[in-house]
């Protein structure tokens, strides 16, 4: 299966019990980012861009919880910042799977195989524990290519060694892994291929492969730099041309699509269609909200505008309708799993999409 059965079961059960209440949006997964410092300096990374003002800062324990809490959310997405060097990370990840949720762990890899002795201890301390940590924590590992590419992008020599390594011990301690790979302009389809011919060898449970998108911050910082970066990945890495426009995101997904069917992709099918361009969308950037050190984003996890003090007044003052292209400027290019992918589980309901769906979560070509 592409997605663990008590995680499929158990966002089903949430969007029918919304749906029967009559409720017009509610989130799917939170994203919830304790801090913003991290232990690399990617290309393509807008938040340490942003937030560089409180890249020292973090939010408490406390407040990450009743965060969890007040927005209910199925799954939560600890994200950041490297979420591996938040010193309640273990704690943190215990209180919200006791909370009953979801929990997809995204890091960068290079402290994982050295921190996972922790979250084992931790696990160990009852059957409860233990069932909750194995049965519904997902390691979610930043690959943005193979070892040249990857160390590049992130800036650091020996960057994907570690994350591989990290990879190969949360797989042996029985862990759940999934990886992410954002898709760049330079990104080459063969690269795609070699990757998860290692990742299907590493036995991955999933490899997740999304459009980036250009951040104000990485083209302006980008720009800046360009000159003396024009080497770093092979090509200039000014903002205009590091990052694809809708047209050549969805050839590139086109043939991401024909190519990759035998690897273990995680886009679901209705999203890839939208990413072929095949089929609209409308963005759903509600389905996914975010809590950081400064409050609620609005409008959403790419574009701030705004940070709100609750998660009621992200809901009630953000006008959703002005999002998306065609609406915002900001969004024309925004082709991301944040914004759309909620929209293509939520608003691909007819009974043949249904059946593709079943069908991919089995493991079934499209």
């Amino acid at each position: 299966m592409r997605f663990p059965l008590d995680l499929s079961l158990t966002m089903g059960r949430y969007i029918a019990a919304r749906r029967l209440a009559g409720v017009k949006r509610f989130p799917l997964v939170l994203m919830l980012e304790p801090l913003h410092g991290c232990n690399l300096h990617c290309s393509g990374c807008g938040r340490i861009r942003e937030y560089a003002d409180t890249a020292n800062q973090r939010m408490s324990l406390a407040e990450c919880v009743a965060a969890v809490g007040e927005c209910d959310a199925p799954t939560v997405s600890i994200c950041g910042g490297e979420p591996l060097i938040y010193p309640e990370i273990v704690e943190l990840v215990d209180q919200v799977l006791a909370r009953g949720k979801h929990i997809y762990l995204c890091t960068n890899g290079q402290v994982l195989a050295e921190k996972l002795p922790a979250f084992v201890e931790s696990a160990s301390r009852s059957k409860a524990r233990r069932r909750r940590m194995f049965r519904r924590l997902y390691w979610n590992v930043h690959l943005d290519g193979m070892e040249a590419t990857h160390d590049a992008i992130v800036e650091k020599g020996g960057a994907f060694q570690k994350a591989v390594a990290g990879i190969e011990a949360a797989k042996k301690a029985g862990f759940y892994v999934y990886t992410n790979t954002t898709l760049f302009r330079q990104t080459r389809i063969e690269e795609l291929v070699e990757l998860g011919e290692l990742l299907t060898r590493l036995r991955v449970d999933g490899m997740m492969i999304a459009p980036g998108y250009g951040y104000e911050a990485v083209r302006c910082a980008n720009q800046d730099t360009a000159n003396q970066d024009e080497k770093k990945v092979g090509h200039e890495n000014d903002g205009e041309s590091f990052f694809l426009t809708n047209r050549e995101t969805h050839e590139r997904f086109r043939e991401i699509r024909s190519r990759m069917k035998r690897f273990r992709v995680t886009t679901t099918p209705v999203y890839m269609d939208f990413l072929c361009g095949e089929r609209a969308l409308s963005c759903a950037a509600w389905a996914n909200p975010t809590r950081n050190i400064r409050g609620w984003k609005a409008p959403c996890y790419l574009i701030t505008d705004n940070h709100f003090a609750t998660f009621r007044e992200l809901v009630g003052k953000t006008d959703w309708d002005r999002l998306g292209p065609g609406r915002d400027a900001r969004c024309e290019h925004c082709l991301m799993h944040c914004g759309f992918e909620p929209a293509a589980v939520l608003h691909g309901g007819s009974l043949f999409n249904l059946f593709r769906l079943a069908a991919w979560q089995l493991g079934m070509n499209r």
